[in-house]
């Protein structure tokens, strides 16, 4: 690794990290620095997903106050998205690199659109009964949900506000704090899978976790002085470049 890779790293990790304070999608940033470098595609998704869990962490504390009034309802819902989550990491690693690579634009398109979609897919505002397990159909989608989590973490968090929001009771901060309460547990199963596995790129990710920490507060300054809609637009067109990028390179 090189200090200009050090460098760029650094930066995706701040970048990343203030992108998703206001307006989410940070997994595009890490994971195209990575490509960038030359770490392997698998190696890159995982160690994109070591350098975004102190972000679950975070937010997940920052709605505790929403959590503890329906944490204990809600752990079947955390055992079923760590199943997924299992699968969907085993699942990764069952491939070689050429294989994820082949299907990493594809992965980017969806989750790019998923992403460009977002403000469309959010819950209305509900007050009604806290968030709860509710149906099988619901803990279904939320495993289907965890196992793409667990293997191709971009989007996630907007995939999974959609689909709890049609699946589950709540109003839409409750069912935000559900989200990253999940969202977290999904994080670190599949991170344990990864570093058990052995793809994680250590070097890498360790440049990368300082400038995440500094962009998270640096997200603080932006979210009130940036529109969100300048920043969801930005995350786009990274997506999409990322995706021209695997889709024109051997």
């Amino acid at each position: 690794m090189t200090v200009i890779d050090a460098v760029l790293l650094f930066a995706a990790g701040f970048v990343s990290s203030a992108v998703n304070a206001v307006a989410g999608g940070g997994t595009f940033i890490t994971f195209g620095a990575m490509s960038l470098v030359g770490v392997p595609p698998i190696a890159a998704n995982a160690t994109s997903s070591v350098t975004q869990f102190p972000g679950y962490v975070t937010s997940t504390l920052a709605y505790w106050k929403d959590i503890r009034t329906f944490w204990r309802g809600a752990l079947l819902l955390c055992a079923i998205s760590a199943l997924g989550a299992l699968s969907g990491a085993l699942i990764l690693l069952a491939l070689d690199n050429p294989s994820f690579r082949s299907l990493v634009p594809w992965l980017l398109i969806a989750a790019t659109a998923l992403f460009a979609a977002g403000p469309w897919l959010k819950p209305a505002q509900r007050e009604s009964d806290r968030p709860h397990v509710g149906s099988v159909f619901g803990a279904a989608v939320q495993f289907a949900t965890a196992v793409y989590g667990g293997f191709f973490g971009a989007g996630m968090g907007v995939m999974m506000l959609a689909t709890l929001g049609l699946t589950q009771h709540g109003d839409y901060h409750r069912l935000n704090a559900l989200k990253n309460m999940l969202a977290m547990v999904i994080a670190a199963i599949a991170i344990l899978v990864f570093v058990v596995g052995g793809v994680v790129a250590w070097p890498q990710a360790l440049v990368m976790l300082p400038g995440a920490a500094l962009g998270g507060y640096a997200g603080v300054w932006l979210a009130r002085r940036v529109p969100q809609s300048i920043m969801r637009g930005f995350v786009i067109c990274v997506g999409l470049l990322l995706a021209v990028y695997y889709f024109t390179t051997a």
